[in-house]
């Protein structure tokens, strides 16, 4: 059990959990993971109590004609409501499973957790401290109001500040974005007391006044929002960090003199082009 205040079990587990009878039959629940894109395996229930597990695995070595009771597995690993979600993916890393049936006191199944709910729970801890550091941060230096809330974007209405990211990168952000893993987007909304209809900026909070738009600002996540428009996604989940006062911030400068004004100025490069990349391979140029 884990310390007061740590993610358990029962907030990143699934509750709505498709069983099996111990009396249904190989046939029967192959067919059901056929169908599916999401089964590889179910839990065997009489009732509400968990009696085994069956895989994908186990219905290949048996007849058509057998239950579930005959070629299940019955020594199975569960986890309890209560359990830190920590602890959970170690069982799930260690035992080479992909899904933990969660079980009450009693033996009843109220759940079951995966490997991805494990992963989002370490994504939703993650950006909240990033969030916070980068909120007291231009706070700190700029000396301005700032808040952050959590909201949904439009992905044109962000102007990147960074200009290229790496294709290898890109394919893993779209594979999470295709099965709901990705990490929220870090935003900062400058000036974000003014109405959307009356987005000039006529005043810095350093004193300067040039003429500036209003601009939602993407501070983390570019792979994510390139995905994104490659896929058609026109809106993501973000954590929006508000300054009440516009601020002349050095990201807004560097998007300016790169000519980022949209998603779509972001260039795509290939791994090899990566500054790490070259490095490694000046460095055993230099050894040979």
């Amino acid at each position: 059990m884990e310390a007061d205040g740590e993610p358990r079990v029962r907030e990143y587990m699934t509750s709505d959990v498709a069983t099996v009878s111990p009396d249904d039959t190989v046939e029967a629940v192959a067919h059901r993971i056929a169908e599916s894109d999401e089964y590889s395996g179910f839990p065997v229930c009489e009732g509400r109590r968990v009696e085994g597990f069956v895989s994908a695995r186990d219905l290949l070595l048996a007849e058509d004609h057998e239950p579930m009771f005959r070629v299940m597995s019955d020594d199975i690993l569960v986890a309890h409501p209560e359990m830190g979600v920590q602890d959970a993916g170690r069982v799930i890393l260690r035992s080479g499973i992909q899904k933990l049936p969660v079980v009450d006191d009693a033996g009843h199944l109220v759940g079951i957790i995966s490997n991805a709910d494990v992963i989002r729970s370490h994504i939703e801890r993650a950006t909240p401290n990033k969030v916070d550091k980068l909120t007291r941060t231009l706070e700190s230096i700029h000396d301005v109001s700032a808040r952050d809330e959590r909201r949904e974007v439009v992905i044109d209405e962000l102007v990147p500040t960074q200009g290229t990211v790496y294709a290898d990168e890109l394919e893993g952000r779209t594979y999470e974005l295709k099965r709901g893993l990705a990490e929220p987007l870090v935003v900062i909304d400058n000036g974000g007391l003014q109405p959307p209809d009356q987005a000039t900026v006529t005043e810095f909070a350093d004193g300067e006044s040039p003429e500036q738009t209003r601009e939602l600002l993407l501070a983390d996540g570019h792979h994510r929002v390139k995905a994104a428009e490659q896929l058609d996604i026109e809106t993501m989940d973000a954590y929006v960090i508000v300054l009440d006062d516009p601020v002349d911030l050095g990201m807004a400068r560097t998007a300016d003199d790169a000519d980022l004004t949209s998603i779509s100025d972001i260039e795509v490069v290939d791994y090899a082009r990566h500054p790490l990349v070259e490095t490694t391979e000046r460095l055993q140029g230099e050894d040979d």
